[in-house]
């Protein structure tokens, strides 16, 4: 049900990179299950690789050597030779480690029984038989019972869903669709537990399980790469316990941001603007529309054009000594924007820190930034470093919001974007 458990696992200690592409995981023996980490016997484990998931990357086409370790990296077992191979970025089978290994301790077939007290082992697979971090991809897993390692009857599951927050309320309503290949990772349990991810499924759902009793910490990595992608909801969930029960509904909301439609101070103060505001024959209603505005000149008076020369003159001269002056004419293109029907009053934006407060205030519709851009400008209408320094850090918010908007860099958009991972976020930490 649940797509791969990604390798890739980080040691804080070790500073593991994560430049090698993609990926391994450990699996049964009908080597069809790439969730799985949880084992009754070390031969019930066998090893499969290639794309984390339909479309990702696969392996670079080669041998490769394999070895068991303690979580810390001890050795346990490793081949003597390169006994696996990969064919455009796929194993060629599915291998049982205990086939394909030889024991540390004493060179028979095999490897050697953990000392974790959570029955804890690591997988490396690489290329270079010196199993160089970066070069290498790992996984790890559990054995719970066989060979020494003392049984344990009951496991329990943390899951969660990871969802496309497109009204940025901060929770997971009826409508709000997954969001596919996000990395989650946890943290916590026994002693000695390593800290491992997964990847959400087709659904947006993710399941970290057959877990000990104990108590447990996840958290969602952000993507680096384009497009940006904003948390709704805080991006770790600490204190989960699971003693007798299993612990669900631990869900991530985020959007990305992106085109909204917005032209430019450039596009409006070209002829390609002009013939815009000319349609119909006329750029009077226009020309009205930008009079009700709290439109601001240098020295802070108000500027009400009443031609097209005269305002592309005031667009393209606007500064930011007086920052009424450049909050204004980025609020013109908006409403011009607006007017035009190329964008939408109701869109929301990403405007972090411009007086709004809590997580999900962060955003904001256009109908109402551009409100607040003129009340701003309507009672602080000269905003010099010097006359008035407050007043001008929120004006100056304002403008970056609107700027943003009008170069369609910060529209939530309707529906989740594609999660492009660079293979530098290496984890995430839990937030206390």
């Amino acid at each position: 049900m649940f797509f791969a458990l990604v390798a890739l696992i980080f040691f804080m200690a070790t500073g593991m990179a994560a430049a090698a592409p993609g990926a391994i995981y450990t699996t049964d023996d009908t080597c069809t299950g790439v969730n799985l980490n949880i084992y009754a016997c070390k031969d019930d484990v066998y090893l499969d690789g290639g794309p984390a998931h339909s479309g990702g990357s696969g392996l670079p086409d080669g041998y490769y050597y394999v070895k068991v370790t303690e979580p810390d990296g001890d050795p346990l077992g490793s081949s003597d030779q390169t006994p696996i191979h990969v064919t455009n970025g796929e194993f060629d089978q599915c291998y049982q480690l205990s086939a394909i290994l030889i024991k540390a301790s004493d060179q028979t077939s095999g490897y050697d029984t953990t000392t974790n007290p959570g029955g804890e082992y690591k997988v490396w697979v690489s290329q270079d038989s010196s199993f160089p971090n970066n070069e290498s991809k790992t996984d790890n897993f559990k054995v719970k019972g066989c060979e020494g390692s003392p049984p344990q009857e009951t496991f329990y599951n943390i899951s969660g869903k990871k969802f496309y927050d497109a009204n940025v309320d901060g929770v997971w309503d009826a409508g709000e669709p997954g969001i596919p290949f996000w990395q989650i990772w946890i943290y916590g349990g026994l002693e000695g537990f390593v800290p491992y991810n997964t990847t959400t499924d087709a659904g947006g759902n993710y399941a970290f399980m057959g877990l000990d009793p104990g108590t447990y910490n996840v958290c969602e990595v952000i993507p680096s790469l384009p497009p940006v992608w904003i948390p709704t909801t805080p991006t770790s969930i600490t204190g989960i316990t699971i003693e007798g029960q299993d612990s669900t509904d631990n869900d991530f909301g985020n959007v990305c941001l992106g085109l909204g439609g917005g032209r430019t101070l450039g596009f409006w103060s070209n002829k390609n603007g002009q013939t815009i505001m000319n349609d119909g024959g006329t750029m009077a209603p226009e020309l009205v529309m930008l009079s009700a505005l709290n439109l601001r000149n240098a020295g802070g008076a108000h500027f009400n054009p009443t031609s097209y020369s005269g305002f592309r003159t005031w667009l393209l001269s606007a500064n930011a000594t007086n920052m009424a002056y450049m909050l204004s004419a980025q609020l013109a293109a908006m409403a011009l924007n607006v007017e035009a029907g190329f964008v939408i009053s109701s869109a929301l934006v990403y405007a972090p820190g411009c007086g709004n407060t809590g997580l999900n205030n962060n955003f904001i519709t256009i109908a109402n930034l551009m409100t607040a851009a003129d009340a701003q400008l309507g009672t602080y209408p000269l905003t010099t470093a010097a006359s008035d320094p407050t007043n001008r850090a929120i004006q100056e918010c304002l403008k970056n919001v609107l700027d943003n908007a009008n170069n369609n860099k910060n529209f939530v958009q309707a529906t989740p974007c594609d999660v492009n991972y660079s293979g530098l976020e290496l984890s995430c930490v839990p937030v206390p």
